[in-house]
C-alpha cells in the first residue's frame, strides 16, 4: 500500500519532505519521555494519507504551498495520530501498522497523555494559523470526532446501530478528518467560498468510502495483511454497515441467534465462517456498492476544478480506495 500512495503522492514529493520535517519538529518537548514515544510513533511510518491529501489540495489550480499550507499538514495528521493513541486504548489493540501499540509497551496512562499532549499541540498549531474560518473548522472537527466515538459506543452498548444513525458515526469519525484535510490544505493557498465547500464534500465523501473500506477489511482480512486483528467489531458489539444490511432483514428472533453465532466465530477466529454468513445475506455486496457510490460522488466533485497532475493523483487516491485488498 505504502509504494502506491507513494507513486500517487509522486507530484508532491518536494512538498512532502518540507513537511516531514515540519511535523517532526513541531511534535517536539521539553520532556524527554514524550519525545520518546513520539520517536517510535514517527518510526511506525503511516501513511500520511490527510497530509497528502492537503498537500494535493492545496495545489489545485497551480497554486504553491505556504507556511500556512505546511502547519495545516501537521495539524491534521496530528489529531489522527492522536486519536489513534486513544482509540487503541478505548478498542484495547496491541497492534498497531504491525508493531505493539503504544498502549501494549507504556500501558494506557502514557497513551492517553501522549495523544492530549498531541491535541494540544494542534490546538498551539491552529493559533498560528491566525484564521477565523480555519479555526472554526478545525474546533467543529474536534467535535465531530469526540461525538462519533461515543456515538459508536453508545450503540455498541444498546446493540441497536441503524443503517442513519450509522453514516452519521462514519462521517463525524473518520470522514470529518478527511474532509478537513482537504479544505484546510485547499484554503491556505486560495480562499474561494464554492470551491471551499466544493473540496470539503469531496473529502467526506472520500472518507466515508474509506471507512467502508475498512469495515470490510475487519470481516475479510488478516493481520498480516492489515497490521492489526481483525474480527473486533463482532467482538465489541459494534455494527458495521454489512452487518446492520444483514440483520435489518432477519426479524427479532432470527437476529439475536445470529448474533450469538458470528460472535461465537469471532471469538474462536473463524473469519472464514463470519464471512461466509455476511456473504450469503448480501452484506459485504451492498457495503461494495455503497463504496461505488460515495467514490463516484466524490470524483464527480472534482469535475469543478482544473484538469492537473494534483486533481489526477486525488482521482487515483479514490480509485485506489475502492480496489485496495488491505
Amino acid at each position: 500500500m505504502k509504494n502506491i500512495i507513494k507513486m500517487i503522492s509522486k507530484p508532491i514529493d518536494d512538498e512532502l519532505l518540507i513537511f516531514n520535517q515540519f511535523f517532526k519538529e513541531t511534535l517536539q518537548s521539553d520532556v524527554k519521555l514524550i519525545n520518546y514515544v513520539i520517536n517510535y510513533i514517527i518510526r511506525l511510518k503511516g501513511k500520511k494519507f490527510r497530509s497528502i491529501l492537503c498537500l494535493l489540495c492545496a495545489k489545485l489550480n497551480g497554486h504553491d504551498c505556504n507556511e500556512k499550507t505546511y502547519l495545516s499538514a501537521s495539524i491534521v495528521e496530528i489529531l489522527h495520530v492522536a486519536t489513534l493513541l486513544h482509540d487503541d486504548v478505548v478498542d484495547e489493540s496491541d497492534i498497531r501498522r504491525s508493531w505493539p501499540s503504544v498502549h501494549k509497551i507504556w500501558k494506557n496512562k502514557l497513551s492517553i497523555l501522549v495523544g492530549d499532549y498531541m491535541f494540544s499541540k494542534a490546538l498551539v498549531n491552529t493559533a498560528s494559523l491566525n484564521d477565523l474560518d480555519s479555526i472554526k473548522e478545525l474546533s467543529v472537527l474536534s467535535k465531530r470526532l469526540s461525538e462519533g466515538e461515543i456515538l459508536q459506543i453508545q450503540k455498541a452498548y444498546k446493540k441497536d446501530m441503524d443503517e442513519k444513525t450509522y453514516f452519521k458515526m462514519v462521517a463525524d469519525k473518520t470522514a470529518s478528518l478527511i474532509s478537513s484535510s482537504c479544505y484546510l490544505g485547499y484554503k491556505s493557498t486560495q480562499n474561494n467560498q464554492d470551491f471551499n465547500e466544493s473540496i470539503k464534500n469531496f473529502g467526506e465523501y472520500l472518507g466515508i468510502a474509506y471507512q467502508l473500506k475498512d469495515d470490510l477489511f475487519d470481516i475479510t482480512g488478516n493481520i498480516n495483511d492489515l497490521g492489526k486483528p481483525t474480527s473486533l467489531d463482532i467482538k465489541k458489539n459494534i455494527l458495521t454497515l454489512p452487518y446492520i444490511y444483514m440483520l435489518n432483514n432477519l426479524n427479532d428472533s432470527e437476529r439475536r441467534k445470529l448474533l450469538r453465532q458470528l460472535k461465537y466465530y469471532a471469538n474462536k477466529r473463524n473469519l472464514n465462517k463470519i464471512k461466509n454468513i455476511i456473504m450469503e445475506h448480501g452484506g459485504i455486496d451492498y457495503t461494495e456498492n455503497k463504496i461505488n457510490e460515495f467514490s463516484e460522488k466524490a470524483i464527480n466533485i472534482l469535475g469543478n476544478f482544473s484538469d492537473s497532475k494534483y486533481k489526477d493523483a486525488l482521482i487515483s487516491i479514490v480509485e485506489f480506495n475502492k480496489s485496495r485488498n488491505y
